[in-house]
């Protein structure tokens, strides 16, 4: 059985497998020019990073837009590990940590049109019109979280 692990990465220190997945899913898969992915925030966002069988397969970043909302972005999985759940569970993870800190609001996402469905069903409602980034039609989409305050 294949066994997955999710784990909050130090940017600098996971550097190598943070971009080779990136690179590969948004650069090369859907043609995301470079400089609008690594786009100057990623030092300053909690990045996690997804193993199977040990091997760095997936990813994604939380960014505190203020003190109300966080923002999930870049999830990644390798075309060759999809299917197994494990955007899924780094999105749960990614979630799990925002509602820890006890001090937001809501999370926003700009879920890729085509799989909104996983957003849906992790408690996401969409937000406005469908909108193009990067070429790639979005949807805006906000998951209110349960302020134990």
């Amino acid at each position: 059985m294949e066994k997955i692990k999710v784990e909050l990465a130090n940017y600098q220190d996971n550097l190598a497998s943070i971009k080779m997945i990136r690179s590969l899913v948004f650069q090369e898969e859907q043609g995301v020019a470079p400089h609008l992915e690594f786009d100057g925030y990623d030092d300053n966002c909690e990045h996690l990073l997804a193993y199977l069988n040990h091997q760095p397969v997936g990813t994604t970043r939380i960014r505190n837009l203020n003190q109300t909302t966080a923002k999930i972005e870049r999830l990644a999985v390798l075309s060759e590990a999809r299917g197994q759940g494990i955007g899924t569970k780094l999105m749960k993870t990614a979630l799990e940590m925002i509602e820890a800190k006890n001090t937001y609001q809501e999370v926003v996402i700009h879920a890729q049109f085509y799989i909104q469905s996983l957003y849906d069903k992790l408690g996401f409602e969409p937000v406005g019109d469908r909108f193009e980034e990067a070429e790639i039609l979005h949807i805006k989409m906000v998951k209110l979280m349960k302020n134990k305050k």
